[in-house]
C-alpha cells in the first residue's frame, strides 16, 4: 500500500496537518466503530503516515515549526509578583478576615489551650484571660482599639451562649466525662476566640 493510499484511507491530503490527520482519524474512528477490519485499516493508515512523517522530519525534509523546536524561546518570563486570585467573597468581607502567618495561629492557639485548661478548675478566670488574649492580639493587628474590643465582646457573649447551648444538649455526656456545663461553655467560647483572633483582622 503505497503513503498516497494511507492518506486516501483517512481521506486528507498529503500536506494536511498533523491535527487534520489526526481529526480525521477520530471522525473516521467513530465512523465506523462497529467494522473492525474497516477501524484496523484506518489505525493501521494513520500509524503508516506518522512513521512516514517521522522518517522525513529526521531526514529533514519537513521544517520543524520554531515554536515546537525551541519553545522555551516563546515561554513567557514568570512575572515578577503572584497574582491576587480572584476574591470570591465580596469586599466587605475581605475586610475583615485575615491570612495568617503560622505563628499568628499557633502562639493564640497555645494560649488559648492554656486558657481552657485553666477552666477546669475555674472557668471564669479562663474567660477573663482568653478575652484579653483575643482583644490583644486583635488590637494588635490593626491597631484599632474600638473594633478590636466590639468584636472580642461579640466573641465572648456568642461563646458562651453557643457553649452552654450546646452544653445543655450534651447533658448526659458531658456528666459522664465529668465536664460541668461552665466548664463546657468555657472551652467552646475559647475555641471560638482563638478563631476569632487568628482568622479575622
Amino acid at each position: 500500500m503505497s503513503n498516497l493510499n494511507h492518506y486516501e484511507q483517512l481521506g486528507v491530503d498529503e500536506d494536511a496537518s498533523f491535527e487534520a490527520i489526526q481529526e480525521a482519524k477520530a471522525r473516521l474512528m467513530q465512523e465506523h466503530e462497529g467494522d473492525r477490519r474497516r477501524v484496523e485499516e484506518i489505525e493501521a493508515s494513520y500509524d503508516a503516515i506518522l512513521m512516514e512523517r517521522l522518517r522525513m522530519r529526521q531526514e529533514g525534509k519537513i521544517k520543524v515549526p520554531e515554536r515546537i523546536r525551541f519553545p522555551e524561546r516563546l515561554a513567557e518570563s514568570p512575572p515578577d509578583f503572584a497574582p491576587k486570585p480572584a476574591q470570591d467573597s465580596p469586599a466587605w468581607l475581605q475586610r475583615f478576615i485575615d491570612t495568617p502567618s503560622r505563628s499568628d495561629v499557633l502562639l493564640p492557639g497555645g494560649l488559648m489551650l492554656a486558657a481552657s485548661l485553666l477552666s477546669f478548675s475555674s472557668p471564669p478566670l479562663a474567660l477573663a484571660l482568653g478575652t484579653g488574649f483575643c482583644f490583644y492580639f486583635l488590637n494588635r493587628k490593626e491597631n484599632k482599639f474600638g473594633r478590636a474590643f466590639l468584636i472580642t465582646l461579640a466573641g465572648l457573649v456568642v461563646g458562651i451562649s453557643v457553649g452552654l447551648g450546646l452544653a445543655g444538649v450534651l447533658a448526659a455526656q458531658l456528666l459522664g466525662l465529668g465536664v460541668t456545663p461552665d466548664t463546657f461553655a468555657a472551652i467552646a467560647t475559647m475555641v471560638l476566640l482563638w478563631v476569632i483572633t487568628s482568622f479575622l483582622r
